[in-house]
């Protein structure tokens, strides 16, 4: 089967999705009453199209920032979705490829501080995003009040008075939190010292769902997106909302993917894989893997790089023992290599054809990337796919669904970060 969406191939084999042909429209439905609606998660269905009426204003707040301190890097400081969306559209568009633009913690640990910081240099060097919706995340807040200190003792030694140094460490930062000062800590800090501009995270914008949110634009125009691709990305993510809402399934390629892996539950097969092919989607793999672990909740589906993982996993995706469906995402290649690798993703695709279910996805590509139409249509159509895995699930087994659909929600993760509470652990501590 052909889609309709821009730069996007996708062949499904094995699938007989006659089988649901007559819920499709009860399929749609549930997603279309539910999005954009407040306390359902799903506003990052017309995201992009309310993003595409700020492009200029983020694009004018990167260049602010870059002028105010002159610094020729930035440094993104968040976890989760706050960071493996950032890094998936970065390397999907072909930007950051040297990694030295635009720098990434996430971590607690002295090794991997010290790693950050030696590949910063001088810390002055930098600017610094610091992304949390709550503005409290453990995390963030411990890497950022320790790059906080060393800015100040930075500009000391320079010669500037504690106050005169505060005020030029402020310079470097720009948060992207709740716009509600009352419900973000880090809203209150951006205030209260003058951080540069308004970047926040949206109501009911899920992070791993925020891949178009103002943390992943800004970083965008930062690392030097043209202002037109940007603005092709996003018509093409928000193209992508309106066909997958269609109950037309020849032009719903979300829906069919929310079909395919919903079918293999239904079938009893439990595990599942998709593959990525390529350097383009090195962090796409992180991401992805985020999608399946906090929507999905379960850890039976492998997201890897290939060709880097296919000899270690064949073994078991060729097992006769082993029961799997597959996905291949693939660049389409124009290149020198496209001979060698259309006969690798030839191999792949028959293998899996003979193995299990499956179905190829090829992407238009440019230069060192993805065309941006391509860009905002796969990210857009990954989100879609993931909630209609469970819409597809739940109406096939004539199950109720929950107020709020599961697939955006997190309500385990409070498990661990209870435990963080109680005045044990101080973000920014210096141990002794």
């Amino acid at each position: 089967m052909l889609t309709k969406n821009p730069g996007i191939i996708t062949e499904f084999s094995g699938v007989d999705f006659s089988k649901y042909t007559s819920k499709i429209n009860d399929f749609v439905k549930e997603f279309s009453t539910r999005a954009n609606k407040p306390g359902q998660f799903l506003n990052w269905v017309n995201l992009p199209s309310e993003q595409l009426k700020r492009v200029d204003e983020i694009y004018e707040l990167a260049q602010k920032l870059k002028n105010a301190t002159n610094a020729s890097k930035l440094s993104i400081m968040g976890i989760g979705g706050s960071k493996h969306t950032v890094e998936h559209m970065l390397s999907i568009n072909g930007l950051n490829v040297k990694g030295d633009k635009i720098v990434f913690y996430s971590d607690v640990d002295s090794a991997s501080l010290e790693r950050f910081l030696y590949k910063l240099g001088n810390i002055l060097d930098s600017n610094f995003m610091i992304a949390s919706k709550s503005g409290s995340t453990f995390e963030t807040k411990d890497g950022f009040l320790r790059v906080l200190d060393m800015l100040v003792e930075a500009y000391k030694g320079q010669g500037k008075s504690e106050e005169e140094a505060k005020k030029a460490a402020n310079k470097h930062f720009i948060a992207v939190t709740d716009k509600n000062a009352e419900k973000s800590e880090l809203r209150r800090t951006s205030n209260e010292n003058n951080w540069l501009g308004d970047l926040y995270i949206h109501d009911d914008v899920g992070g791993r769902f925020s891949a178009f949110d103002d943390h992943a634009l800004f970083t965008l125009a930062y690392a030097g997106m043209k202002k037109e691709d940007m603005k092709e990305l996003l018509n093409a993510a928000q193209e992508m909302s309106e066909l997958s809402l269609s109950a037309d399934l020849e032009a719903n390629d979300a829906l069919k993917e929310g079909i395919f892996w919903a079918d293999a539950k239904l079938n009893g097969i439990e595990a599942s894989v998709h593959q990525y092919m390529g350097a383009i989607f090195e962090n796409t793999v992180y991401w992805h893997a985020q999608m399946q672990n906090e929507s999905v909740k379960d850890t039976l589906k492998q997201v890897a790089k290939v060709p880097d993982a296919m000899h270690h996993s064949a073994e078991a995706h060729f097992n006769p023992a082993n029961k799997l469906v597959f996905a291949l995402t693939v660049p389409v290649d124009n290149g020198v290599c496209k001979e060698n690798a259309e006969a690798y993703i030839g191999a792949l695709t028959k293998s899996y054809e003979v193995t299990g279910n499956t179905f190829v996805e090829k992407i238009a590509t440019k230069g060192m990337g993805l065309t941006p139409s391509a860009a905002g249509a796969m990210t857009q159509l990954r989100a879609f796919a993931t909630v209609y895995q469970e819409i597809v699930e739940k109406t096939m087994k004539n199950e109720s669904f929950p107020e709020v659909l599961d697939s955006v929600l997190q309500p385990h993760v409070e498990f661990y970060k209870k435990n963080l509470k109680g005045g044990v652990v101080v973000p920014g501590r210096i141990s002794k």
